[in-house]
């Protein structure tokens, strides 16, 4: 099998890739990745010589390039995304150009192949939030309603993905995820943050009252829903895809990180709060359970460990894009 996957020297791109080459060594891979700041081939190193893997650098809005890899693959996984929500509130236009531009781009080439697959990567942030101490979760049917420019860049993509499918019978995939985290993350999303930051003798920053609950997904459980969605899902259907059974708020998180590393709370500096930001989210992932048997492999605690451990062991790897 021949898979284009965008956005491949990301952080959730590139585990994907290496993830995929490990469990499927005779499939190939092409990478396009237009290497902006989040985009590190130091990623990929260990199979840059792997024969069933390419790197073409270049821009998911450039119809050129789209349409001749689009002719060479049978499956698209598309994570190509600008995703941080606070880049998105300073300017959002990079946001809109690649993540409803770019995604436009690369359906218009995959109507014009016989593609297997358009699968897109999505994110729970586009039905925006749910209330603190309730038992209400994101499901599939959830209606959307985006918060932040990011968010709805997310939703119009979204959008867009299945009215191909409707319009034009493209076979689609979509799969709604929940924060990701582990190796390979930018360090300006709160867990790489605070290990970062404790590493180098500086405070972990908490938005507001700390009080705000995200659903974490550790990236490789997240790579094996991909998989088996890919293999069984069924055309024209969302996916949700989440790890959490109860809440845990972002302060409880940064303690967790203070425990596992033997530091203590005076560590933890409150900031002023995000404008927009949104206060729960939480998925209902039953039926990735249900359909395929996914679950997490492990529990949150021994992912965060895990995490913690390869910022400590990899800084080499994060220390120069702090300074970018």
């Amino acid at each position: 099998m021949k898979l284009l996957v965008t956005g491949g020297a990301g952080f959730i791109g590139s585990n994907f890739i290496l993830y995929w080459l490990k469990q499927h060594p005779q499939d190939q891979i092409v990478n396009l990745d237009n290497l902006t700041y989040a985009g590190n081939l130091e990623n990929l190193k260990s199979v840059e010589k792997n024969s069933n893997y390419r790197f073409v650098k270049g821009d998911i809005c450039n119809r050129q390039i789209v349409d001749e890899l689009m002719q060479q693959v049978e499956i698209v996984v598309h994570f190509a995304a600008e995703s941080h929500v606070d880049r998105s509130i300073m300017d959002a236009s990079p946001f809109i150009k690649t993540n409803v531009l770019g995604t436009q781009v690369l359906l218009d080439s995959a109507r014009s192949y016989n593609l297997r697959r358009f699968h897109h990567i999505s994110t729970d942030e586009v039905f925006g939030a749910l209330p603190l101490n309730s038992s209400q979760k994101f499901t599939e049917t959830t209606p959307y309603n985006p918060h932040s420019p990011y968010s709805a860049s997310k939703a119009g993509a979204d959008h867009l993905v299945r009215a191909y499918h409707d319009t034009y019978g493209l076979p689609i995939t979509i799969s709604n995820c929940s924060n990701n985290f582990g190796p390979y993350q930018f360090p300006e999303k709160l867990i790489p943050l605070a290990i970062t930051n404790l590493l180098e003798g500086k405070k972990m920053p908490v938005y507001g009252d700390g009080l705000y609950v995200r659903d974490w997904l550790y990236v490789e459980d997240h790579c094996r829903a991909i998989d088996l969605i890919l293999q069984k899902g069924k055309i024209g259907d969302t996916y949700l895809v989440g790890n959490m059974t109860q809440d845990i708020p972002n302060i409880e998180i940064v303690k967790n990180v203070l425990k596992i590393m033997g530091k203590d709370e005076n560590q933890i500096e409150y900031v002023k709060d995000r404008p927009g930001h949104d206060r729960r989210y939480a998925i209902d992932w039953s039926r990735m359970k249900t359909e395929f048997g996914w679950q997490p492999a492990h529990s949150f605690d021994l992912d965060l460990e895990t995490t913690v451990k390869w910022y400590t062991d990899n800084q080499d790897w994060w220390k120069k894009l702090k300074t970018m």
